[in-house]
């Protein structure tokens, strides 16, 4: 190894392209802190390293698997900071799986509910629909559980 490490440049296109994340995203990322501001080029285009692309990477791979803005700026908080330690990103995870869980047993709920009222539809011509009926009523849905 001789040391020289890669420079290469990318541009916020290049950047979403790799990454998939579109540009507005990008931009607000930078906005709310996550991206640290890049270079500029001599036009005031903006200059992304080789890390830049990696912490996108990172954001992009984190909000895939729902992670939510605050515990994405926990997670790189402790990188930036060098004070990762692996018990507390199991802790950070394991609360966000608690809260995946909790969403997946809320869709079953709905998915129940909306399979009930389905049942009761003749799909025919008639005016009455109890479709209408039960979206009027909802009784027996609680859309917080």
């Amino acid at each position: 190894m001789t040391g020289i490490t890669n420079t290469r440049a990318y541009g916020i296109g290049a950047m979403s392209r790799e990454t998939g994340v579109i540009i507005e995203t990008i931009r607000y990322y930078e906005k709310i802190g996550l991206m640290p501001d890049p270079g500029r080029t001599s036009g005031g285009n903006r200059q992304y390293s080789q890390d830049h692309l990696k912490r996108l990477s990172f954001i992009r791979h984190s909000r895939d698997l729902g992670f939510s803005i605050h515990e994405i700026r926990a997670l790189l908080s402790m990188v930036d900071q060098k004070d990762v330690c692996c018990g507390d990103v199991h802790r950070l995870t394991m609360q966000h799986l608690g809260t995946v869980r909790a969403k997946i047993t809320h869709l079953q709920v709905l998915e129940r509910a909306l399979q009930d009222m389905a049942s009761e539809c003749a799909k025919g011509d008639v005016p009455d629909c109890p479709i209408i009926e039960s979206l009027f009523e909802m009784d027996g849905v609680d859309p917080k559980t």
